[in-house]
């Protein structure tokens, strides 16, 4: 097997994100290398310890491992699996073995940190090696507990021996569970509060609401404020306590692509895919762990039409489970929708946000989200709206 790094992927970095791997894994004095001699570093560092992980993981693939019983594989994994730690090394490890618990934050090279005091890090971070986190399908804002080890020589870091416990919840247990596809889903039944003065986003909320596992398409063409509410609405969902918000800029103009990161108009349709199926996979791997998660994309405009449905299809609400909502913007509805909220380029020319035309809007069973009286105020509202 090859690193995970790759040099292509390396070379295409920014200097800041390839200083911050070179310091997570040790590499020494990597602030006065040069570009290419310190992608050299970095690979030599990873493939050192991959190459042994690898062999490691190789030699005991057949044998029965605590915390693997079927399934996807996922579960309590061994230092020996990861690290290249001999049996010997374990035992050592294993008689006065501390336990430590905190939030995952990945890398990304694939590897991670359990986070002691999130979101900054500190010196007593423990490294969680890229194998583990494949096999256990870690997402950062995952809390975990598990044994540590103390560094070995030219390791910087304490590394994590096993994932016992995922967001309180033993490993072996999260990693036996059902298929995200096979989990039981309902219709979106819990609005999100979202406590905006903004004009836009209160319009929303209220006459077009959103709720946890809704599939939404912000429509309308050009100038019509799309982009704009889709922004909005990220500011607002990020104040909600406990949720997982991500914002795919995806065939946007370069200028507005930001610390958000993506991909612009210029990128070709399947990078624009991709850039968006990482996020929505994020996103599932949340929700079917009890949590909430919500991603956000502008625009599908560019995207083939089977993954621009397959992202929208993604998002639901499992029963007394977790949610993923996916809220898009478009030129037009795709099919499929719980709610389209369409913006009238006329309406917004005149005033300063972005404006909902209510009769090309609408929200499948929004008396589950607002109530029978909510319901009707609604439609009230987009009769009112009709013309003559």
């Amino acid at each position: 097997m090859s690193s995970v790094l790759d040099r292509a992927e390396l070379e295409q970095s920014p200097l800041a994100d390839l200083h911050l791997l070179a310091n997570e894994l040790g590499v020494d004095g990597f602030r006065r290398l040069r570009r290419d001699d310190l992608i050299d570093a970095i690979l030599a560092r990873q493939s050192g310890s991959e190459a042994a992980a690898e062999e490691d993981e190789e030699e005991d693939a057949p044998r029965p491992r605590r915390g693997r019983r079927g399934g996807r594989g996922r579960g309590r994994v061994r230092a020996a699996d990861e690290d290249g730690a001999t049996d010997e090394d374990a035992g050592e490890d294993q008689q006065g073995e501390r336990v430590v618990e905190g939030v995952v934050e990945l890398l990304s090279n694939g590897s991670g940190f359990i986070r002691l005091a999130p979101p900054d890090p500190t010196d007593d971070d423990v490294y969680i090696s890229a194998a583990q986190v494949k096999r256990c399908e870690l997402v950062s804002g995952d809390r975990i507990a598990g044994p540590l080890r103390a560094p070995r020589r030219s390791e910087r870091f304490p590394s994590l021996v096993r994932v016992d416990t995922i967001n309180g919840r033993p490993a072996d247990e999260v990693a036996e569970g059902t298929r995200f596809e096979d989990l039981p889903v309902t219709f979106p039944s819990e609005r999100f509060e979202l406590g905006s003065e903004d004009p836009t986003v209160k319009a929303i909320e209220w006459l077009t609401p959103i709720g946890k596992g809704s599939r939404v398409v912000l429509a309308g063409p050009a100038r019509a404020g799309k982009s704009e509410a889709l922004r909005r609405l990220a500011e607002a969902l990020r104040g909600i306590d406990g949720l997982d918000v991500s914002l795919v800029l995806a065939g946007v103009r370069p200028e507005e692509i930001g610390e958000d990161g993506g991909a612009s108009f210029a990128a070709s349709s399947d990078a624009q895919a991709q850039a968006i199926e990482q996020a929505v996979e994020l996103g599932r791997r949340v929700a079917a762990r009890g949590g909430d998660a919500v991603v956000l994309v502008d625009t599908l405009e560019y995207v083939p039409s089977a993954a621009a449905r397959r992202a929208l299809a993604a998002a639901r609400n499992i029963s007394g489970g977790g949610s993923l909502t996916v809220i898009a913007t478009a030129p037009a509805p795709l099919g499929g929708e719980t709610a389209v909220v369409t913006f009238d380029p006329a309406l917004t020319a005149v005033g300063r946000f972005p404006a909902i035309d209510l009769v090309a809007s609408g929200v499948v069973r929004p008396e589950l989200l607002v109530g029978d009286a909510g319901a009707e105020a609604i439609a009230k509202a987009r009769a009112e709206a009709l013309p003559g």
